[in-house]
């Protein structure tokens, strides 16, 4: 009797294993799961903190890879040095237009090139930016006066400008940011900014910002009409289909990818470490489960689209979807970020890896894997080096 009750309980306990072990498993299955596929070099995960200058840190994130990616030594370029010159800028466009632009501490990706072409870089422990009281970046008071300033300006009641509101201007950047360095020290060795942007060996003229949208002819540029290309500098106009080539080769070819895109959209699921354009998948859903599926309504729909438990079915982008989601605000120029490499879920659908600016306190410490529907369809602009380019798209391009 007592070897028979052994045997039982032996029984049960197998099956209580076995059931918890497919259990278990079925748990395992859910969520997302990535291998990367190819991962290029990259500098630590920086905190923009509270800032608006995303753009800035990606750019010189991307420009860090650049750096890396021909072999040179890791470099921390300063992000506040490219956003002080950026603000002057800013302010006399603003001014010059009488008040009719863009003036916010947005920018696009053609501003970091241009501070470093026009006026040089410096690393990070030059110019920290960081001169108001606190060691993170906290920029509402800055932006709120330097905002107020401006306005005050245009608005003046003397019906022309004095002399002087160009010095008080840079006197509150002085005040916030600090002073521009003129020389410095860095390593054993002196340089202005011009002249320490000259040893990295980067030659702006060799990246590329290239967008695609059918409000344009292709292959021709035009600035993009977003507000914070304030500068209104012009990209390269590409067909979708070429767009994504662009992408795919750039990565292939071992070159990152500075990125401008919008992520407002549900699917932009950050602390979970994804972002995609969830769809239903009719084809895999039984009669019943069609059936069901539309009596659902709209808002039902989504709530079951978004509920982002594993990888699913994700929306076809085509040429027409990216201009309706430009042209009724639902792609606008949010946030820039930094794509270094390529992965793939437990499904095999392709994604890309960003890194981000927001800090390195998330499950992927700091990136994220966009899925390539989502990068084709929440895309403003790329900047590339015109190296990563197919060739026959650069020859349709005219790139020289």
């Amino acid at each position: 009797m007592l070897k028979h009750g052994l045997t039982v309980s032996l029984l049960l306990l197998a099956f209580t294993v076995g059931f918890a072990k497919n259990d278990t498993k079925k748990k395992d299955e859910k969520g997302y799961k990535f291998t990367e596929v190819k991962t290029l070099a990259t500098t630590p995960v920086k905190n923009q903190s509270s800032s608006g200058t995303c753009w800035s840190f990606s750019g010189t994130s991307f420009f860090e890879s650049e750096l890396l990616r021909q072999g040179k030594p890791e470099v921390d370029l300063s992000e506040m040095f490219i956003v002080r010159h950026s603000y002057m800028e800013k302010a006399e466009k603003y001014v010059r237009m009488h008040g009719a632009t863009n003036f916010a501490a947005g920018g696009s990706t053609y501003d970091v090139m241009h501070v470093i072409k026009e006026y040089g870089i410096v690393p990070e422990e030059v110019y920290t930016g960081l001169n108001y009281g606190t060691d993170v970046h906290r920029h509402g008071e800055l932006d709120a006066v330097l905002e107020a300033y401006v306005k005050a300006v245009v608005s003046n009641k003397n019906r022309t400008l004095t002399t002087a509101w160009k010095e008080g201007f840079n006197g509150i950047l002085d005040a916030y940011l600090g002073k521009l360095p003129e020389k410095f020290t860095y390593q054993g060795k002196e340089y202005t900014p011009k002249t320490f942007a000259a040893s990295l060996g980067l030659n702006m003229d060799d990246y590329v910002s290239i967008t695609s949208f059918s409000h344009h002819p292709f292959y021709e540029t035009f600035a993009i009409e977003v507000p914070d290309n304030w500068a209104w500098a012009p990209s390269y106009n590409i067909p979708l289909d070429d767009f994504a080539r662009i992408f795919a080769n750039s990565i292939d070819k071992g070159y990152t990818v500075y990125w401008a895109s919008d992520v407002s959209e549900r699917g932009f699921a950050y602390n979970k470490g994804f972002a995609v354009v969830p769809d239903a998948d009719l084809s895999d859903m039984t009669d019943s489960e069609k059936a069901r599926w539309t009596k659902l309504t709209d808002s039902e729909k989504e709530s079951q689209l978004y509920k982002l438990e594993e990888p699913g079915a994700e929306k076809k982008i085509t040429q027409e979807m990216r201009q309706e989601a430009f042209d009724n605000y639902q792609t606008t120029d949010d946030h820039g970020m930094h794509i270094v490499g390529t992965a793939v879920d437990q499904k095999g659908n392709k994604y890309y890896k960003v890194k981000n600016s927001w800090g390195p306190n998330q499950i992927y410490g700091g990136y994220f894997y966009a899925s390539e529907p989502f990068v084709l369809y929440k895309t403003l602009n790329i900047v590339v080096n015109k190296n990563a380019i197919p060739d026959d798209i650069a020859k349709k391009m005219n790139l020289k």
